[in-house]
């Protein structure tokens, strides 16, 4: 532990400020035995222990769970203690102040030991004015962790069978057009279902998403881009990366929803050929924190890829504000990437369009599909483990692929349209090379869009995605 971390015991002379902390979660933790009345009781007869208490403060979070330090009472603690209120925290038990590792030892190791508090608990009759204290913190606190994934896996276990057998899985919010029967356990179309079946027609028809959500009176767009998306609609339940068909009445077919899930493809790739002078605008991703990047002008030596948690400009697009991940020239950006697509080699190529050809294409996006789903999976763990907020927005990326992947299997399945994709796309790769130099940038995107999936930049290494599942570096 370093110095400026290390407790210095109190002079016996010195007055004491208590602060007793209590917290419960739910109604069940109060029926078992850790109502705020009972850790009260116990909280405020252990103060009486002490002498030369100046003041007893009563810190509490009523409906606050443990996995987060995000509660009121918490934060008010907090403040008190950097401020230099507080020379001892006393808690009833250790999982009270917080169920996480990393949460429990940054209040002690990083708040009260260097403001100089103790910390103490009642039932695992330890204080961190002791090395033993201190030791036996951070064992405990890796037990609280163990309970809370404990109970995590236990809930989700219940969860998982419930959406297997096509019952919805509730704990979140209720999609729109739907209410849920606790009875049946599933969802009922109700009166909004009729302005669901009507944002797709429109959709469908041709109409933007901010004119459809202007025609109803929607603040948002994205929140008629969230309808449009949820494959709940037309009778599936998506969980965890997998989909299963739910008992509840579907709103709209599976075919409207696949066409909408294709124009909403097209009209995505189409949003990135917009009218710009950099030939990677929207394609760039970092490498780092998963922000997107975008070109600064970097005096006259000329531009540069930013990411977007460093630059600021747009607070939404951040990931994390301490991402340092590097910050290239532009032009050797474009440069590296046109010879990486240059450089893919012709057997590659002809072994992909061999595996297109001979049916199999199938194969190849469902084993696309299933990374993508890992990959959610993994995101969801991580943020079951730590909550982190800037987690939400690589989830939000990583649906949106296993949907627009399922969306392509089953078109595969009824009428092989991805393989004509995918061959459109090796004709346009491979006829780059000849006519690049006499393309305008606006022409040279138009190409770039159709066959680059993602570019994603990383100290010293640039890894292009192409759209038909192969990795070009």
């Amino acid at each position: 532990m370093s110095r400026s971390k290390m407790f210095k015991p109190l002079e016996a002379a010195s007055e004491l400020t208590l602060a007793l902390y209590r917290r419960v979660s739910t109604d069940k933790q109060a029926d078992e035995g850790y109502s705020l009345d009972v850790q009260s009781e116990k909280l405020q007869a252990y103060s009486k222990t002490f002498t030369n208490v100046r003041e007893v403060r009563d810190y509490m979070d009523d409906g606050y769970s443990g996995s987060s330090l995000d509660r009121p009472g918490m934060k008010r603690l907090i403040k008190d203690i950097e401020s230099g209120e507080i020379t001892h925290v006393i808690v009833v038990k250790l999982d009270r102040l917080s169920r996480s590792q990393k949460d429990t030892l940054h209040l002690i190791e990083d708040i009260m030991l260097p403001a100089n508090v103790a910390f103490i608990s009642i039932m695992e009759s330890f204080n961190t004015d002791t090395a033993f204290g201190r030791a036996m913190v951070g064992i405990l606190s890796v037990f609280a962790q163990l309970e809370r994934e404990n109970i995590f896996e236990r809930t989700r276990g219940g969860m998982q069978k419930r959406v297997e057998k096509g019952y919805w899985p509730g704990g979140g919010r209720t999609p729109y057009g739907y209410d849920y029967d606790p009875a049946r356990g599933i969802l009922v179309p109700n009166e909004q279902a009729e302005v669901v079946r009507y944002i797709y027609d429109r959709y469908l028809a041709g109409a933007s998403m901010q004119t459809i959500a202007d025609s109803l009176d929607l603040k948002y767009e994205k929140l008629v881009y969230n309808i449009i998306t949820r494959k709940s609609n037309a009778g599936y339940i998506v969980y965890k990366g997998e989909e299963y068909k739910g008992l509840h009445e579907p709103i709209i077919s599976l075919d409207i929803y696949d066409r909408a899930m294709d124009l909403l493809a097209e009209r995505s790739a189409a949003k990135l050929v917009t009218k710009t002078d950099h030939l990677l605008t929207g394609l760039c991703r970092c490498g780092t924190c998963g922000a997107k990047m975008r070109y600064m002008k970097w005096g006259k030596a000329g531009f540069k890829l930013v990411c977007y948690s460093q630059q600021r400009s747009k607070q939404y697009l951040v990931r994390d504000p301490d991402c340092d991940g590097p910050s290239p020239f532009a032009e050797d950006v474009e440069a590296g990437v046109i010879d990486t697509l240059f450089a893919v080699s012709k057997e590659k190529l002809d072994s992909a369009r061999k595996a297109v050809e001979s049916g199999s294409m199938m194969d190849m996006l469902q084993e696309q599909l299933r990374k993508a789903e890992t990959k959610l999976r993994r995101l969801y763990g991580l943020y079951g483990d730590g909550g982190d907020s800037y987690l939400l927005d690589a989830i939000d990326d990583a649906k949106k692929d296993v949907c627009r992947l399922s969306a392509a299997v089953e078109r595969e399945r009824v009428n092989g349209a991805s393989a004509q994709t995918a061959m459109n796309a090796y004709q346009k790769l491979e006829s780059i090379q000849d006519v690049w130099p006499y393309m305008s940038v606006q022409e040279k995107r138009v190409i770039l869009v159709s066959v680059i999936e993602s570019i994603t930049i990383s100290a010293g290494v640039t890894d292009v995605r192409l759209r038909f599942g192969l990795s070009a570096s």
